[in-house]
């Protein structure tokens, strides 16, 4: 089984026309944000070859990030869309209010600026979770469920720090009094925040990834 263990920052005009040939082969990886966000794991890619991936402990994979093993082939990982919730609002405050709630409980968020019929919009996007959608609803926010690339932003002091992919970008969840959130790979960190109720890569701006259109 190949092994892929280093990520490309820069490609090479040879490396993008090697991707192009391997997305019409279906020869890349269509990873959701639960594996995007662990440093080794064993996943199939799209044609149905078994690999694996043993990267440092560099950050969560993002949609169009380009992996390479140590013979020089390489495997491109795309966001695959999932199931998530839309949050948008009737102004921008409203919307800043919420986006501190679901941060203030350290919820992965991810943010999409878009414009319809001339007009700039503003949504949060967040991974399923009812306990969250009823707090805001209660705020007055509207919510939705979609499915979308789930492409939520990085810690502010890491290097190539998150960047909204559009429409596209799962922690378990527990409800009892509390709502417990838990991280990737085997250093786990966990933040539980109690809850006064008792319970548990449309359009798309984003950059098209190598060897392939946003349609795909």
């Amino acid at each position: 089984m190949k092994i892929f263990n280093t990520r490309l920052s820069t490609l090479s005009d040879t490396q993008k026309a090697q991707l192009a040939e391997q997305y019409q082969a279906d020869d890349y990886l269509l990873l959701d944000f639960d594996t995007r966000q662990h440093s080794r794991f064993r996943a199939i890619t799209v044609s149905g070859e078994a690999v694996g991936v043993d990267l440092p402990r560099t950050g969560v994979l993002k949609g169009d990030d380009v992996l390479i093993n140590a013979s020089g082939e390489l495997m491109q990982v795309i966001a695959k869309p999932q199931a998530v919730t839309k949050v948008t609002a009737a102004d921008d405050f409203l919307l800043m209010k919420g986006a501190y709630h679901l941060g203030n409980r350290h919820v992965p968020l991810m943010f999409d600026h878009s414009f319809e019929q001339g007009k700039a919009g503003y949504a949060l996007y967040f991974e399923n979770d009812h306990v969250l959608a009823q707090m805001l609803e209660n705020l007055g926010l509207h919510i939705e469920s979609t499915s979308v690339p789930f492409e939520p932003e990085t810690g502010a002091y890491q290097k190539g720090q998150g960047h909204s992919h559009g429409h596209s970008h799962s922690h378990a969840h527990s409800h009892s009094d509390s709502h417990s959130h838990k991280k990737n790979d085997s250093h786990d960190e966990s933040h539980s925040h109690s809850h006064s109720h008792g319970h548990q890569h449309s359009h798309s701006h984003h950059d098209a990834p190598v060897g392939r259109s946003n349609d795909g």
